[in-house]
């Protein structure tokens, strides 16, 4: 029988010591680091980009090449971000802290490829592939939060236990 998947406790610090441990020793945090504001930038290119296509019906063929690139860069943040869930976790993907921002980067990484889906295999004119790669980026906007308000949750979290290890050993003296 499948066991139902637990939802992170929010007060639960979201690492063990030893996930914070790996965490901060694998070379990948450093990647995701860098990739992350990379593809934001991409995104916020990409999408003026493609805006002013629609808006205007110039400058298709710059938004097309922009979209594919955010989509490569995409498939890469997933790539090694599975790889960081794995050395932090031991799960390429659903680890239990990140379950649910797994979850729906499944449906970004789904809109994105369904993007190069109907641009590569001509299903779709140009206007309708602009619009789908506009709800793509709607769900990575979404998804693109929810990571940011991990993130605030665990470093909020690190300073609790930080200050709770402090006075402890403060106390102990």
């Amino acid at each position: 029988m499948r066991q139902p998947v637990k939802r992170h406790d929010p007060h639960q610090p979201l690492y063990t010591p030893e996930e914070r441990e790996r965490r901060d020793r694998t070379p990948w945090t450093l990647v995701q680091g860098v990739l992350a504001p990379l593809q934001f930038l991409v995104f916020l290119v990409s999408l003026a980009l493609v805006v002013r296509y629609l808006a205007t019906g110039a400058g298709e063929t710059v938004a097309t090449v922009s979209i594919v690139i955010k989509t490569l860069i995409l498939y890469l943040i997933m790539i090694t971000g599975s790889i960081w869930e794995k050395v932090v976790f031991g799960k390429y993907l659903f680890a239990r802290p990140f379950f649910w921002e797994d979850v729906f980067s499944m449906l970004v990484l789904a809109l994105h490829t369904a993007y190069l889906a109907v641009l590569f295999g001509g299903f779709m004119d140009v206007r309708g592939q602009m619009l789908l790669a506009l709800a793509a980026y709607a769900a990575y906007v979404i998804n693109a939060t929810q990571f940011l308000l991990k993130l605030r949750a665990a470093r909020l979290s690190a300073a609790r236990v930080d200050a709770a290890e402090a006075a402890s050993v403060g106390a102990a003296e």
